[in-house]
């Protein structure tokens, strides 16, 4: 969200010993507005303690908990979520066809049916080496892994003790927050029945 959202003012709480849980909320909101990526209590609490002092991670958590409901009572289309270990608004998925229409003009930039795949067998297969995804793809995959490096999604996460020493590949902290996943362990089950057979 841009840098000059409009703030919305949460509703007044009584929970707080100084009576300035509101002014805390607004501020925590006002920073979360600006960002561009998740970002950890601990960043935020930095934040915030400028103009709230003593302000901990637990304080940050129980201002994004009130902020979501105050979201949730007014149908807000946004809400903060937890994703790659770090908070950041996000819209709400049943906005995503409306949000992906006014974005159409990234097409161009979308991934490949080929780059999914690959980087699909990369988030389930993890650490995994380019010789294994090939084998499993049966087709080279140095082009992909390079555009899907280069866009962040995947990294070196080490080397095989293996012969000839292979790197290993494995997801980034910026491919959580494109799929707005917490953690790899957020991934839909394989056991899953598709949705979309083909």
């Amino acid at each position: 969200m841009s840098t000059d959202a409009q703030v919305m003012n949460p509703p007044e709480q009584s929970d707080s010993h100084d009576g300035s849980t509101p002014k805390l909320d607004a501020t925590l909101e006002a920073v979360l507005l600006t960002l561009d990526r998740p970002t950890g209590a601990e960043t935020l609490a930095d934040a915030v303690s400028v103009v709230h002092p003593d302000i901990d991670q637990d304080a940050i958590r129980d201002g994004i908990a009130r902020l979501n409901e105050h979201y949730q009572a007014t149908g807000r289309a946004f809400r903060i979520e937890q994703v790659a270990g770090g908070y950041r608004l996000m819209t709400r998925p049943e906005h995503a066809t409306a949000v992906a229409a006014y974005h159409r003009s990234k097409a161009a930039t979308r991934l490949s049916r080929a780059a999914l795949e690959t980087l699909s067998i990369i988030a389930y297969r993890q650490p995994i080496t380019r010789a294994q995804l090939e084998a499993i793809r049966g087709v080279a995959c140095g082009e992909i892994l390079r555009t899907l490096t280069e866009r962040r999604l995947v990294m070196v996460k080490g080397r095989a003790e293996e012969l000839g020493r292979p790197m290993l590949y494995g997801t980034t902290k910026h491919f959580l927050d494109a799929f707005g996943l917490a953690s790899v362990k957020d991934l839909p089950s394989l056991d899953e029945p598709s949705q979309n057979p083909s």
